[in-house]
């Protein structure tokens, strides 16, 4: 492929995006094409229509980190643009689609926010769906496809070829406009020079992603296709194929590949390439989609932490950046820590209890207000919400374990009656809050000769089981005083 210059943006967006329903002239050939009416939903009349955009996963495993960003890039367009946001799942292959990948699909979605305004309900292919374009499952469109096929057949731009059907590509040069990269020129290569024709219907009958997804589009009267930029070497066969339907093809926009951190080809194996991986770790969503944002567009003045809102009144095509981005987990977990410190009471609150049952922590039977006050005192400690479980659970148990290595060095025989003289001290402190609860110990501490740190230790390991945690001032007036007192007394009882 040779890139050509870079046309202006403002240019790009105006070229047309539908030809008129008579005669069209097709590759240099000039094979003229007519369709009937109804077979051509990308008409003359959807000039004037709004921005439709799609995203088109293929339910066969977990969903890509880079699918997510090409779903968010399409939803951020429609949003911006006031346009409509598509929603089709491609599960013509059937020996690798499974119903439960589709459901990890509508669930990462709906994770991210990210809502689709036409497409399916349920991961049932046979479903209720919303919006007029459908079936939104490829599976479901076989008779659609198959009336194209014999439409290309008749008019002798398609033949039979060892049981398939294949397409006749032209021969000429394609020019491939497209909004972030520029005008591409795509030659024939010296394979596709002796066949340049290609199959869109395999031996047993099944249409292949070429054809089927041209078909999907042109159906359901897509304006703008934004994808990964590794499917630019298909557009040509694209493009094509649409003005063999008499139609010019839709706006393209191919953003650039998500690598490692190194640079190397993110595999389904690295490092938070599944977007499964953010969910059962317990990132913000509201991060993930922030970070997400900035692989491969940049806002201007260098902003890192945008409002969702923000975004979407600034994101635009041309702004998308031409370089491959690379994903630094690092960062995104310093932007998922910034989230959480800076997030509204009550949606913190909701994450982190989700994040506590995941751990089997129970919150439900104790008062909002005190779960509530005790996710509090973790808030500026989380780096992401499973943390909160390491953090929090001692608030929500009777019983538990004490840390062993913190248990060899504070549950030792000179430190119980140290213990036994801050309980004496706590039993008549009124009121219980962290500023008196902080005043007691200094206190204690200074009758008994010692450090504040001296009594600090082994009180937390009474009271958490643990050596690290949130405030122990805090942490024990979240506690309140009777609950502090049994603690304490069961640590004695073992010193």
């Amino acid at each position: 492929m040779e890139y050509l210059d870079h046309a202006s943006s403002s240019q790009m967006l105006k070229r047309k995006t539908a030809s008129t329903l008579a005669f069209a002239l097709w590759s240099a050939r000039s094979y003229r094409v007519a369709f009937e009416r109804d077979w051509v939903n990308l008409s003359s009349e959807n000039a004037a229509m709004k921005v439709r955009v799609r995203f088109a996963p293929s339910p066969t495993g977990f969903l890509h980190i880079g699918g997510a960003r090409t779903a968010l890039f399409n939803w951020l367009y429609a949003r911006h643009t006031g346009g409509t946001f598509i929603l089709r799942i491609e599960d013509t292959d059937a020996a690798r689609n499974t119903q439960e990948a589709v459901n990890v699909i509508l669930d990462g979605l709906r994770w991210l926010g990210l809502d689709w305004d036409e497409g399916p309900i349920s991961s049932d292919a046979t479903g209720a769906s919303k919006g007029d374009r459908g079936p939104y499952f490829q599976s479901q469109r076989r008779e659609l496809y198959q009336r194209r096929v014999e439409a290309l057949l008749s008019r002798g731009l398609a033949y039979e070829h060892e049981g398939a059907i294949k397409f006749k590509m032209t021969r000429e040069p394609i020019i491939i406009p497209d909004v972030i990269v520029g005008d591409v020129r795509r030659v024939l290569t010296d394979r596709e020079e002796q066949d340049p024709d290609f199959v869109i219907v395999r031996s047993d009958g099944q249409p292949v992603f070429h054809f089927v997804n041209v078909v999907d589009d042109l159906e359901m009267g897509i304006t703008h296709v934004i994808r990964g930029e590794d499917h630019l070497s298909n557009t040509a066969k694209h493009i094509a194929l649409f003005r063999a339907f008499g139609v010019e093809p839709p706006h393209y926009a191919h953003i650039p590949l998500i690598l490692n951190k190194d640079g190397t080809k993110m595999s389904k194996s690295a490092l938070g390439a599944s977007l499964n991986t953010y969910l059962q770790e317990g990132f913000a969503p509201e991060a993930v989609v922030n970070y997400l944002c900035l692989l491969g567009w940049s806002p201007k003045d260098n902003l890192e932490k945008l409002p969702i809102e923000d975004v979407i009144q600034l994101f635009d095509l041309p702004q998308i950046l031409r370089h491959n981005a690379r994903f630094d987990m690092d960062k995104l977990k310093w932007l998922n820590y910034e989230y959480i410190r800076q997030m509204a009471p009550d949606r913190f609150y909701e994450l982190a209890v989700h994040a506590l049952a995941r751990a089997g922590v129970d919150t439900n039977k104790y008062p909002p207000a005190y779960v509530k006050a005790a996710l509090d005192t973790c808030k500026e400690k989380l780096k992401v919400f499973n943390d909160a479980a390491s953090f929090a659970d001692f608030y929500f148990k009777d019983e538990f374990d004490y840390d062993p290595e913190a248990v060899t060095k504070d549950f030792v025989p000179e430190n119980k009656p140290r213990l036994l003289k801050l309980r004496e001290a706590l039993v008549q402190l009124t009121p219980f809050t962290w500023e008196t609860i902080q005043k007691t110990f200094n206190e204690t501490a200074a009758a008994l000769g010692v450090k504040a740190g001296v009594l600090v230790h082994p009180a937390r390991l009474a009271a958490t089981g643990k050596k690290i945690g949130p405030s122990l001032y805090h942490l024990l007036e979240v506690l309140g005083k009777e609950q502090v007192l049994q603690r304490l007394d069961r640590a004695l009882a073992r010193m």
